[in-house]
């Protein structure tokens, strides 16, 4: 039986706008123990936002990360799924564009997000990448 993105897929992601603080994401991946944020402009998908393009593209730049905006450390050129296409189409297009988390859009407004550890868990729980996605972090 085919498995949809639906199924697995996180519904409702944490959205912010462009205009939002890099301090301020970062708080709410860590409060809400988020990798990844999506940036809206409005109901509108503008970009993906993780903890490392936090670091690598804002802090490492040395900005104010109180003054920086997210926009400026998100990925914009983003690979999106909907909710109907194949959990196989998810596998493919990680391993095509080499990401780890997909944007889940309908009517071109983000409505879930499917990461690496999703794929893991449903395809592969026993394996190490299931372990450690199923674990919870030490904080």
């Amino acid at each position: 039986m085919t498995q949809h993105v639906s199924d697995i897929m996180t519904s409702a992601p944490v959205t912010v706008e462009p205009q939002t603080s890099v301090t301020a994401v970062a708080r709410i991946m860590r409060d809400q123990d988020l990798g990844a944020v999506i940036v809206t402009d409005g109901d509108e998908l503008r970009g993906l936002v993780t903890d490392r393009d936090l670091v690598v593209r804002s802090l490492a730049e040395g900005g104010d990360p109180e003054q920086t905006t997210v926009v400026d450390a998100c990925s914009g050129d983003l690979v999106t799924l909907t909710p109907e296409d194949d959990v196989d189409r998810a596998v493919e297009l990680m391993r095509e564009h080499a990401v780890r988390r997909l944007p889940v859009v309908e009517g071109g407004r983000p409505v879930g997000i499917v990461a690496l550890a999703d794929l893991a868990l449903e395809r592969d729980p026993d394996s190490a990448l299931g372990d450690i996605s199923a674990a919870r972090p030490n904080t």
